[in-house]
């Protein structure tokens, strides 16, 4: 055979072969374009830093708390009733850990069904279903944190916050009524807020339902509305229903230790890197947008508020300094991952003089006894920082804008101004009188069941002897 005649059947053949395996190359191709969806599907994945950073920021909070807000709030108190305001935050802490675990984190983090807009169910009480291999997903598609992990950090907010309250009536209410209403609280206004405001299906489930405040496209990056505006209200009503404490504006009820209020005010500061940074979920850009921004905004309120104080009263006060420090972290906590450092600036600049107004001016007015001013504060920051976010979140400001979950890059946009405020304006009216509502029942219910107030005697002779048998100091 001719190398020629050889060459032309062997391409005949080649040919042939080609056409017989054309089907098989075709059906290849589409089982492979079938694949690809299957295989392009969001793997749950999770990465040690930043496990590490939201272990990190859970005992942060954990920090704000017990010892933080303790002796911020025991130093502001009379030397009488410091070990009391220290066992209510101390227990509050305790029992609420217990109540989490119990059924809160279920309430406040799962689907509720036909009442999913305002609380989720009873799927994962006692942590059913929760253990070292369940993940919660972050804020970016397939990236995961351990389960427990975010149980335990959500824990910790859910404890600070009805220790917050206790401030407003400090010094007059009985120690089994501060409990009781606790457990309440937080089974029928925090858990039901926390989950209307932050549940909703994750990155990769955009379209699950979500909770109510969420739905209206409303910002609350570490609870403004959740915690400060839910606890203020909460506060601002316990003090009025209570009334005024015995000898109030006749006789001196200074802070009898400014010294421990100041430690307290400093460990609150460096908690609330873990309440706002830690937040964020991971240790990436945003958590750092979210440490920084609680640094200047906090940093600007404390300096703002002494200013004022310097002009409406001639002096700067250690107690002002203080105050400042904690309106600004309020103020910033819902603005923390979507603001820019200048906005933030601007933001903490802001606060103060507002917040002055309100516990110096608005609280005499209207002559409530709101102890440690957490109405004036808390409710009236978290206000001005929950509307604020809808403005400072916008890009042409140095905000990080809104992320669209429901594109395919998670592309981040702004709606406008208005846009935005009005729904910041819904999530905080929301929040207004759901726990303005339901404080107000709670505290009757309380005080039919077991009193709310002490009586006179006991108020005169302090709490600590009186309901809890010792003294914070001995001479």
């Amino acid at each position: 055979m001719s190398i020629s005649k050889f060459s032309s059947n062997f391409a005949r053949l080649g040919a042939a072969s080609a056409a017989l395996l054309a089907p098989v190359a075709a059906f290849a191709q589409d089982a492979a374009a079938t694949a690809a969806p299957a295989a392009a599907a969001p793997t749950m994945t999770m990465d040690k830093g930043d496990n590490t950073w939201m272990l990190v920021s859970t005992v942060l909070v954990l920090l704000m708390t017990i010892p933080g807000l303790a002796l911020f709030y025991g130093g502001l108190v009379r030397a009488k009733n410091m070990l009391s305001v220290l066992m209510q935050v101390f227990m509050i802490t305790a029992v609420v850990m217990i109540i989490w675990v119990t059924y809160g984190y279920s309430l406040a983090f799962t689907d509720g069904g036909s009442l999913n807009s305002f609380v989720g169910g009873f799927s994962k009480a006692f942590l059913a279903g929760v253990n070292t291999t369940s993940l919660s997903e972050t804020f970016t598609k397939g990236v995961a944190i351990p389960e427990l992990t975010f149980v335990c950090f959500q824990m910790t907010f859910a404890c600070i916050t009805p220790a917050l309250i206790v401030g407003a009536f400090a010094e007059r209410i009985k120690f089994s009524a501060v409990m009781l209403f606790v457990v309440l609280w937080v089974t029928f206004v925090y858990f039901p807020m926390a989950h209307m405001v932050w549940f909703w299906g994750g990155p990769s489930s955009y379209t699950s339902p979500s909770g109510l405040i969420f739905s209206y496209g409303a910002l609350d990056f570490a609870g403004g509305t959740v915690v400060h505006i839910n606890a203020g209200v909460a506060g601002l009503i316990g003090a009025i229903m209570l009334g005024k404490r015995t000898g109030y504006k006749k006789e001196i009820m200074a802070p009898h230790s400014m010294t421990l209020t100041m430690v307290g005010a400093s460990l609150l500061w460096v908690g609330w890197f873990g309440f706002n940074a830690g937040s964020n979920l991971e240790a990436n850009s945003f958590a750092s947008l979210a440490m920084i921004n609680t640094f200047v905004a906090t940093a600007a309120a404390a300096v703002s508020w002494c200013l004022v104080e310097n002009f409406a009263r001639g002096k700067a006060s250690m107690l002002g300094a203080a105050s400042g420090a904690v309106a600004g972290l309020v103020a910033v906590t819902p603005a923390a991952g979507f603001a820019g450092p200048m906005g933030s600036i601007v933001l903490g600049l802001i606060v103060s003089p507002v917040c002055y107004f309100f516990v110096d001016v608005v609280k005499n007015k209207f002559n409530y006894d709101d102890s440690l001013d957490v109405f004036g504060v808390h409710c009236i920051g978290g206000i001005l920082g929950a509307l604020g976010t809808g403005i400072l979140v916008n890009p042409a400001l140095g905000g990080a804008g809104i992320v669209d979950y429901s594109t395919a890059d998670f592309a981040a946009s702004y709606p406008g101004t208005a846009t935005q405020v009005f729904a910041q304006l819904k999530g905080v009216l929301t929040t207004i009188a759901w726990s303005g509502i339901g404080s107000a029942i709670l505290y009757k219910i309380v005080d039919v069941v077991i009193g709310l107030r002490v009586s006179v005697e006991a108020e005169r002779e302090g709490l600590d002897l009186s309901t809890h048998g010792e003294a914070a100091y001995h001479a």
